[in-house]
């Protein structure tokens, strides 16, 4: 429950930061406009021949009298249009970030900025990005594909098609929708897009509490295009406290990792091999070379170094004032 709380939060902070942003919002804009006239042209296809599809599909009812003939096809029109909304619903946000690669990944660069630190873009062409971003689109397309088949099929049993699988259709969506909305983040970290499915799958409250009220708000027409560019908005700042590492190196660790210089020159303020005790190599601020005496203890008697922190970096969620450990701890 405290996932799927963090979800919703995660949702409201991209609309929030969006809403201070009023220029990237409309920036954000251009790309759902785009989809929003490709998808609007084929539900109203769909619509218009639902009824012909509907009786090409149950031939086997043509015999049959009414009412029954009619509930058949009107409750196959009625799941078929469904079906055809849920999937939109996830294409939408796929072909919206396929169209607008550049201007999102432009505006989840903008979040991250503004958070205190954006991992390096990946040094790779403009194409080979937008190559990327299809073929993982692809593949979460199917696997969500492979669950509306089931959950329509599953959709004629009587009581639990109309309550239970309408509510797990839903959920499945918005899981998936929140792969979606994450890619352009998690691309930029380099994570592939079987490393994020497991990741997410790990938190699936936090994923589906993100991406399930995103699936109901874009069932209302033109919101889907108001709401994507704090949607892309949202998914940065959850990737961010999704992936904790990718909020920058510790130099300290760093230091500590590199260990001697490889040509044997010691680090600053550390003593040279075999400089009497007390005495410090070349550079150091004391010792006889600096005419101050011997050099101090690093560390007081009897105490070695403080411990290191065991997360450098804070995550940035919206429960990050609380000390919640990184996502998947």
């Amino acid at each position: 429950m405290r996932d799927l709380v963090a979800g919703i939060r995660y949702l409201g902070k991209g609309q929030r930061w969006v809403a201070r942003h009023g220029r990237w919002w409309g920036f954000g804009l251009i790309p759902a406009l785009i989809a929003l006239v490709l998808y609007a042209g084929v539900l109203t296809a769909l619509a218009l021949w639902s009824g012909d599809l509907a009786a090409w599909a149950t031939p086997f009812a043509d015999g049959w009298g009414e009412p029954w003939q009619g509930l058949l096809r009107g409750l196959f029109v009625a799941l078929l249009f469904a079906g055809g909304l849920t999937l939109s619903v996830l294409t939408f946000t796929a072909v919206t970030l396929l169209i607008g690669d550049p201007f999102y990944e432009s505006l989840s660069r903008a979040v991250e900025e503004s958070e205190g630190h954006c991992p390096p873009d990946p040094d790779r062409p403009l194409w080979q990005e937008v190559w990327i971003a299809l073929r993982d689109s692809v593949h979460v397309l199917l696997r969500a594909a492979g669950f509306g088949i089931l959950l329509f099929v599953l959709g004629f049993v009587p009581f639990l098609g109309q309550t239970v699988i309408p509510a797990v259709g839903f959920c499945v969506s918005g899981f998936f929708l929140a792969v979606e909305l994450t890619s352009v983040a998690m691309q930029r970290r380099g994570v592939p897009v079987r490393e994020r499915l497991q990741l997410l799958r790990g938190r699936k409250g936090l994923a589906v509490g993100f991406g399930t009220p995103v699936v109901l708000l874009f069932l209302i027409p033109f919101v889907a295009v108001v709401l994507m560019p704090g949607a892309v908005a949202g998914a940065t700042l959850l990737v961010r406290d999704l992936v904790p590492d990718a909020a920058g190196p510790d130099p300290d660790r760093e230091e500590a990792a590199a260990g001697p210089d490889p040509a044997g020159a010691p680090h600053h303020g550390q003593p040279a091999a075999g400089a009497p005790h007390g005495q410090q190599g070349p550079g150091a601020p004391y010792g006889p070379q600096g005419g101050s005496g011997p050099a101090p203890a690093p560390f007081p008697p009897n105490q070695g170094p403080p411990p290191a922190p065991r997360y450098p970096y804070p995550p940035s969620g919206p429960e990050s004032s609380a000390g919640r450990p990184p996502a998947g701890r």
